[in-house]
């Protein structure tokens, strides 16, 4: 029967419950908003630098990323390939020959990094094939090279150009060889565009001298939740003349970053709590002074304050539950348009982002939690706010409040 009288009593004045409920409406908007973007802005850095060129996982030589040279490559092994594809949460893995050249043209010579790739292996993890502008992917045994867009401006060729490549070998050998560029491809970070030029892993051994040679195992896992955890299990599962890195620890300043970065969100998501509930708190002593002389009535005629007090604290939930639904509801269209069209920045601000390794967009992220846990922050905030009407009419002294 309470239950009842609640939900008719929020409607017997419809105007002071639309503006409670718009409050927490528009509260459980703006954090789920805020708590998508930065989630998918940071979802999109990591995407950049980690799935489409360094895995989540790599396994190297012992002593390789601290020098990392041709002489610190491995023989590529089936039981090695067989034991981190066996290893839980493994997807896929595929092997990498990584080095550097001399890329020129006539009179313009520039650095670069050459990456010899299986395309069909890469293909599953980092989806390179995506990034590619202009041309077309590698085939594993065709001839040709894809150029980073920004090697190539710097290099002023374009596709179908031939370009020379200058370096050392295996063991000191003379690395030199000219490829036809056959397509070009383009990532969101400076560090990757401006240096990175693609070949198949048996044109880079042949290049190399590196017969049947690859510098490392990149490795994509079906839950980036479990990422330590595989990386542990990997470690147990190969020898001890291998490393086994994830990317926060082959990228530590970039997990900084986000994580510092992360925080400082939580800063801004938590002033906007306290603005929320300012909000809702407000809300609340309006309906406390406009109802003042009912419920010193009711008191009167004999209705418990306990009883009074359970009835507004459940008018106080059902608003509460009703804007926070009614936020999620129109949050959702709005968090899938910004992640289908994201806010891009222009200008001197996104050369600035791009200086940092950050590709110049805020999307927003998909993730059910984003709107399962803010909506559940704001009805806790909404709960908590409900109990002071609850200690008001506990309080409350019929005679005086009865008094015009």
């Amino acid at each position: 029967m309470l239950l009842q009288l609640a939900w008719k009593n929020l409607w017997r004045n419809s105007n002071r419950t639309a503006i409670t409920m718009a409050a927490i409406f528009f509260a459980v908007l703006l954090s789920v908003i805020t708590s998508s973007l930065k989630t998918g802005i940071f979802d999109n850095l990591e995407k950049n630098l980690v799935s489409f060129y360094a895995g989540y996982i790599q396994v190297h030589k012992n002593g390789y990323w601290e020098e990392q040279i041709l002489d610190n490559s491995f023989e590529v092994a089936i039981n090695n390939e067989g034991k981190i594809l066996s290893t839980p949460n493994v997807e896929s893995a595929t092997p990498r020959l990584e080095s550097f050249a001399l890329a020129s043209t006539g009179n313009i010579t520039k650095g670069c990094m050459v990456i010899g790739i299986d395309p069909e292996k890469e293909r599953k993890i980092t989806a390179l094939q995506n990034r590619i502008t202009q041309g077309r992917f590698l085939t594993a045994s065709g001839e040709g090279v894809i150029v980073a867009e920004g090697l190539l401006k710097r290099l002023k060729l374009k596709l179908n150009d031939t370009l020379v490549l200058i370096g050392q070998g295996y063991h000191g050998t003379t690395a030199a060889g000219k490829y036809i560029i056959i397509g070009v491809v383009r990532f969101g970070t400076p560090a990757l565009n401006d240096k990175t030029l693609f070949m198949s892993l048996f044109q880079a051994q042949d290049l190399y001298s590196a017969e049947n040679k690859i510098t490392s195992y990149v490795i994509a896992i079906k839950n980036t939740a479990n990422l330590n955890s595989t990386s542990v299990a990997l470690k147990n599962n190969l020898n001890s003349n291998f490393e086994v890195m994830t990317w926060g620890e082959m990228m530590p300043e970039i997990k900084q970053h986000i994580q510092t970065d992360s925080n400082n969100m939580q800063i801004v998501q938590i002033i906007l709590y306290l603005l929320v509930s300012f909000g809702i708190f407000g809300t609340l002593l309006m309906m406390i002074a406009e109802r003042r002389f009912e419920m010193g009535m009711l008191v009167a005629i004999g209705m418990k304050k306990k009883a009074l007090a359970f009835l507004i604290f459940m008018e106080s939930i059902l608003t509460v539950l009703a804007g926070c639904f009614l936020g999620i509801l129109a949050s959702i269209p709005i968090v899938y348009y910004l992640h289908a069209y994201p806010i891009r920045i222009a200008g001197k601000a996104a050369e600035a982002y791009e200086r940092f390794g950050f590709e110049p967009i805020f999307p927003t992220s998909l993730h059910p939690n984003n709107f399962i846990s803010q909506g559940i922050i704001v009805c806790i905030i909404g709960f908590c706010l409900s109990l002071y009407p609850v200690y008001r009419v506990l309080r409350l002294n019929p005679v005086e409040a009865m008094r015009r």
